[in-house]
């Protein structure tokens, strides 16, 4: 099994959800249940990445590693890439974004990560994907969608339905296609230092800013990511008050 190290990135502010990494499930703060996926990969280090003074505190509370990066970040690998020169990480070190709003992370899908990004050495990033099986997920735009080649590699990120099957879907769009190959992304990254330096030198682009996904940054810079299936059920993430009640119903 690799060696990797897990950073959390928590920002405060949320169009959304203000103040989301601090929203209560079951009694704890949600960073404290993402905390507790991230220790259960079996992880060599843990860190919560955060900006936010509140969210140093109550990381503090139960007994997290906290790194202060700076407000200006435009995305949470810029600010793991932050972590990584503050804590003078070796160039080869293999580091997991686990996203703030994931509390029902399966811990085996952090592994499996790493894992991939250690085996598949061109790889500049390594990521999860799961099958799409209803039209509500395919068609919803807060779904994001994922398109690989014949060895798994990413050619497209999109919030929009990729691929457009034309025939199908001008008959219907309200079932999938007998023959549909369609993937949503798991927002779980794997990199290493190496890259991460890379990648804050990255200038961000258009389509990265379109779609409001930090991933394009590395596509359009021709950085490549190989995308798994992942082994087990990904859990579900908080992005709406609605996931929020839904993964505390979860929990509770």
């Amino acid at each position: 099994m690799s060696s990797f190290k897990v950073v959390i990135p928590a920002r405060y502010g949320s169009s959304r959800l203000p103040g989301k990494p601090l929203l209560e499930i079951a009694g704890k703060p949600m960073v404290e249940h993402v905390y507790a996926r991230a220790v259960e990969s079996g992880a060599e280090e843990v860190i919560i990445a955060t900006d936010n003074e509140r969210i140093a505190e109550v990381a503090g509370m139960f007994n997290a590693t906290v790194c202060m990066t700076s407000v200006s970040h435009p995305s949470g690998t810029d600010r793991i890439a932050e972590v990584a020169r503050i804590n003078n990480w070796s160039s080869d070190t293999i580091v997991i974004n686990l996203q703030g709003d994931e509390p029902l992370m399966n811990p085996k899908l952090i592994r499996q990560v790493a894992d991939d990004l250690e085996q598949y050495k061109d790889a500049g990033i390594a990521t999860l994907c799961t099958p799409i099986t209803t039209t509500a997920e395919l068609f919803d735009p807060h779904v994001v969608k994922v398109i690989m080649d014949h060895q798994g590699y990413a050619l497209y990120f999109s919030r929009a339905t990729i691929p457009w099957d034309r025939k199908a879907f001008a008959e219907t769009q309200e079932t999938l296609p007998e023959d549909s190959v369609h993937y949503r992304h798991v927002g779980l990254y794997g990199y290493r230092v190496d890259f991460l330096g890379q990648y804050s030198q990255m200038k961000p682009c258009y389509p990265e800013q379109a779609e409001s996904l930090e991933q394009l940054r590395a596509l359009y810079h021709g950085v490549r990511i190989h995308v798994s299936v992942s082994e087990a059920p990904p859990g579900h993430g908080v992005d709406t008050q609605e996931d929020l009640e839904r993964v505390a119903s979860l929990l509770e």
